[in-house]
Order: C-alpha cells, then structure tokens, then sequence
C-alpha cells in the first residue's frame, strides 16, 4: 500500500508542468537549506549555552564549595583549641574529678545534694570553661555555638545569638556515640534539627571533637556549631546567577541545604536525583512535572558534601528562543522574497516551451508546415533547431515510406513465389512414394515417405520451438532412415519421463548430435551401434544424456571439442551441410542463457557422452527448492 502511495506521488510529480516542476525545484532549493540552516544555528546556540552555563555553574560550585570547605576548616580548628587551652583542659579535668568523687561517694550519679564548698567548685569550673567558649566564638564570625563536655556529659556552652539547644543531653549521646571510636579528631555531622530555648526550631552543622589529656586519655567533648544560616546568602547568590534551584547533601543522602529550606534534614537518597547524580561533578537531564531541566553537581573532596542545581531548560533556552524567533522570521522573508523572484523566472524560462508545444499540436493535426523561430543559441534554441530539423526529415520519411510500400509489394510477391519450391519438393516426393507402392517397393516408399517428414520438419524455422515428444519423434524417423542406408546397424534406446513430453524447447537440438555420432564415431568392428537418450532431473536444470558405444575420442581431440564449445566459436557448416555440435551449443546458449549448453565426455574405444543442459518446466522453476 505503502509501495502504492509512493509511485502515485511520483506520477503526480512527473506529470506536473515545466513550469510547477521549476517552481519545485526552486522551492526545494531554497526552502531546505536555508531552514536547515537555521535549524542548526538553533541548536548549535542552544546546545552552546547550556554548555557553558554548565562550565560555569561547576565554577561557581567549586567556588561556593571551596568557601564552604574553608569555614568547616576554620570550625575544626576551632575545636582544636581545647587541646592547645591548659585552663580549659585543667577545668575539665576538675569537672571530671568532681562527679567521679560524687558518683563514688553517693552511687547516685551527679543527682546528689551539693555540699557548700561545691557549688562554689562548680561555679569556678563553670565560668572557666564558658570564659574560653566566649573567647572562641569571637574568633570566627558565624560560629553560632560551641558546647564543652565534661567526661559525664555536663556541657557548659556559650551562644552568640542567645539559642540554646534543649535537647542538649540527648545530642551529647548522639555526639558522644558517633566519635567514641575516634582518637581526637574532627567529625563532621550535616544538618540536624532542634528546638532552642527560645522556643524556636532551629537547623546547623556541627564540627565535633574528643578532647584529650596530654596522654591521649579522653577528657571531655566540643561541639562547634553553625547555623545554615550562613549557606543562605551563598546558595541564594548561586541561584540568582543560574535560574536554578541548589540543593547541597552530604555522602549519604541527606539534605544540608536546599533554597526553600522544605527539604532540609530530608534523606533523598532513593530519589533519581541524587541517584543521577554519580561521580565527583557532572551534568544530567530530567523531567519534573512535564518541564525538562539541566542538573548540575560537582562534589567537596573534603567533606563528601555534594552541591546539585536543578535549573529550568526554559530558563537556559529563553534568550535562544528570541534568537530563534528572529532568525526564523528572517528565514521566511527570505524565502518569500525568492520564491517570487523564481515564479518569474520559471515563467520565462518556460515560455518557449509553450510555444513548442503549440507547433507540436499544429504538427499532430497534420500541419507540417510549421518553422520554430530561434532567437537564442541557448539549450532551447537548440532544441527549436532540432524541432526544424525533425520536421524536414519527417518529410523525407514519408515520401520514403511511400517508396519503401511499393517495393515491400514486390518483395511480398517473390516470397509467395519462393514458398512454391519446398511445396512443389514435397508434391513431388509423394508422388514418386505412390508410384513405388503401385510398382510394389515398399521399402523404396517407407523412405520416401520418411524423408518428406524429415524435410517438412527441418526446413522449418529452426527459431521456433517444438516439443520433446516431437523432437524424439523426429530423432527416431532419422535412425530409422539411416537403418534403410546401413540395415540393423543401429539401435535407439529413448528413456524420458512420460510427464516430459510437453516440455517445450527449441527445433533440431538431438539430431545434429546423434548424426555426429553415427557419421565419426561408427565402429566398424561392432555389429551395432547403440545410441540413447536419457534425462535427468537435478536441482537447476535438466540434463539429457546423448550417448553411444562408438570409437569414442582421445583426449586432445576431446579437450579441442569442449575448448571450441566454451570460447563460443561460430558453428561452421559441414561439407555435406549438417547443422553440426557447434551450431546446437551456440543455439542453446543464444535461446537459454549461458548456464545452458552442450559438454563432451568420451573415452576412446568406449563412446561418447554428450550432456545438454536444458531449463527445468516453467512451473518447476518457479518453486523454490
């Protein structure tokens, strides 16, 4: 159907006029290139921006993240400072003193009643510590907290904003589980949440550390705290550059920041996003609610923190679209303006044309009288020439057929005079064969009678085809004759499938070659001369089997035969005028093709084995085997 459709489109094009096929092509010409073109330059600008914007957002995360990596630099200094602070390490070591005492005196823990000397003990401990938290966190700007633990948990701490975590006992066993295993250094846990004792939820990272004695023996615990805060102004610059939306997730998966603040502490672990997202940095492309967007990550060697921008492929196309707008309108106009312009010019182009084609029309309805006027030497003023030319030989042509019919006429009169001698042949030879049965010489009648057939058959048409049942048939009056010249010298064997008889092949192809073997391979120290023909059936074609018990050839001679029959050497008459071997190979060969043809097999004093290959049936070739 498709197949249909198609040739109908092409019928429509070629019977289009000159004039439309020029227009065509100018449109084709003109319409395709220019908007591919401008297809390309499209694309080409759009694939460029997005190429650099993810140059340049991975710039600009490397340089947030190196801000970033920076500040949780300076915050795991910070917590170093307790191991570089002897009062601070003196202080906790009271601190630890004091509770081991009470724990051992009371069993109770810290819960017991203070004695009058400790809470002044307690108190000279506790503004020891928080005097040397005040001090670090003037140190670096953004520091929000830092919490100091004793060896038994009791924090002492100082905020700046004035934000204390409630739940500070329970972020100490977080804190204190996590780095148990830890020699002292600085651990990095990503954004938590937590309630402060200003009643508001708060979110930060904290940087902690184990602090030690001078003989690495655990001591107590800091925890410097940063508010996400001071991510904010960051990313937010981030986002104004980029159009996009950032998000930053440590190595697991979970949130640290994200410019809503709505995924903040969540894991997204399992989400496409952050499963994208392999590799050190990179660049992806996603759907989210119908709209294509460009994901850009690039990752801290540092602290495995990971930054992701998601930003709106509209946002990146919006100024490549103008671009694109633009160029398609001048693209039209361009294209308008031409195909104007090649209107006029197929109209002129094939004006003459329609001139011509009205002579033409002039010339069908028998006016021959008519003269093209050349005015230029271009292609059609060479074809107005020819036009002229043809007309004038039309002329000559026509009285040339008047003259030609007349000697056609007398041609047809000595044909009809020549088809009156093989007529005249035959009325002759059935006259001479009933006189020799009214005198009584059957014999001499049998092979006047024979010999008429085999003159009716082979003065026929040697290019027209017969049948296998006749060609056999006529194969059978030849040896018959030839037995009436040599007596019972010779015998013929036919054994061809009955289902062949039918077959249809070309005149004389199995005479030639049995006459062949009678007239040079005759033995004359046998009695009788066997000959046979036999068929067989292969897959491609059918091969008869011509042989006979004669002398047979030696090798050169037989090597000459079939080297003469493959070059395709002319046949040759023989001096008594037989068609010959050569004749019905070049016959098979021109009729056939040249996977058909005559192959000699013989041994000497043993015979001869012509092959000829002929067709399989029609209907036999037509199925697949």
């Amino acid at each position: 159907m498709e197949g249909k459709r198609r040739q109908h489109w092409w019928s429509y094009i070629g019977d289009m006029s000159m004039e439309r096929k020029l227009f065509l092509v100018f449109l084709v010409i003109i319409t395709l290139p220019l908007s591919f073109i401008s297809v390309i330059s499209f694309k080409s600008y759009s694939q460029s921006i997005q190429h650099n914007t993810v140059a340049y957002s991975e710039k600009l995360i490397g340089q947030m993240m190196d801000g970033i990596d920076d500040y949780i630099e300076d915050m795991k200094r910070i917590s170093s400072m307790p191991a570089f602070v002897n009062d601070i390490k003196q202080n906790l070591v009271r601190s630890n003193r004091y509770y081991e005492q009470k724990q051992s005196m009371s069993g109770e823990g810290s819960g017991a009643l203070l004695a009058p000397g400790d809470f002044d003990l307690l108190l000279s401990i506790q503004r020891g510590i928080e005097g040397n938290i005040s001090f670090i966190n003037n140190i670096k700007r953004g520091a929000n907290s830092v919490y100091i633990f004793d060896a038994y948990g009791n924090g002492y701490y100082s905020a700046k904003d004035g934000a204390v975590r409630l739940d500070l006992k329970q972020s100490y066993e977080f804190w204190s589980e996590q780095s148990k295993h830890s020699s002292g250094e600085a651990l990095l846990f990503g954004t938590q949440a937590y309630t402060s004792n200003l009643q508001s939820t708060r979110y930060a990272f904290t940087v902690v550390r184990r602090i030690v004695d001078g003989l690495w023996n655990p001591i107590g615990l800091i925890a410097v705290e940063a508010n996400i805060s001071m991510l904010e102004n960051q990313v937010a610059e981030l986002d104004a550059v980029t159009h996009g939306k950032s998000l930053i997730v440590d190595e697991h998966g979970k949130v640290i920041y994200d410019s809503g603040q709505k995924l903040l502490t969540t894991d997204i672990s399992n989400t496409m996003l952050y499963r994208n997202s392999k590799g050190a940095a990179g660049s992806f492309y996603d759907t989210v609610s119908g709209k294509e967007r460009l994901n850009i990550y690039s990752s801290s060697d540092k602290t495995n923190w990971k930054v992701i921008i998601s930003i709106p492929v509209d946002e990146l196309t919006r100024d490549a679209l103008v671009t694109r707008n633009f160029t398609f309108a001048a693209t039209l106009i361009v294209i308008v303006l031409a195909l104007m312009i090649s209107l006029i010019l197929s109209f002129a182009l094939t004006k003459p044309l329609r001139g011509m084609i009205q002579l033409m029309k002039k010339v069908q309805g028998g006016d021959l009288d008519v003269t093209f006027r050349v005015r230029r030497r271009d292609e059609i003023g060479l074809l107005g020439h020819q036009f002229n030319r043809m007309l004038a030989r039309i002329k000559e042509l026509i009285q040339d057929i008047y003259r030609i019919g007349e000697q056609k006429k007398e041609a047809e009169l000595q044909a009809l005079q020549s088809q009156i001698n093989p007529h005249f042949i035959y009325n002759t030879l059935e006259s001479i064969r009933m006189t020799a049965e009214l005198n009584d010489d059957v014999e001499a009648a049998d092979m006047i009678s024979i010999l008429g057939k085999l003159l009716r058959y082979s003065t026929g048409d040697l290019s027209g085809v017969t049948t296998l049942k006749q060609e056999l048939l006529y194969v059978s009056n030849y040896v018959e004759l030839l037995n009436c010249r040599y007596p019972g010298r010779f015998i013929l064997e036919l054994s061809v499938p009955a289902e062949l008889e039918h077959y249809s092949l070309i005149k004389l192809v199995f005479q030639p070659i049995i006459e062949n073997a009678a007239y040079h391979g005759l033995d004359d120290s046998k009695p009788h001369m066997h000959l046979s023909i036999t068929c067989e059936r292969t897959a491609q074609k059918l091969l008869f089997h011509i042989r006979d018990d004669g002398t047979g050839m030696d090798r050169a001679t037989l090597e000459r035969l079939n080297d003469s029959l493959r070059r395709g050497e002319p046949p040759r008459r023989s001096i008594g005028g037989g068609i010959g071997m050569k004749n019905v190979h070049q016959r098979v060969l021109l009729h056939y093709g040249a996977a058909y043809g005559i192959e000699v097999f013989s041994i000497p004093g043993a015979g001869t084995d012509v092959v000829l290959s002929l067709p399989l049936p029609e209907r036999e070739r037509m199925i697949p085997n």
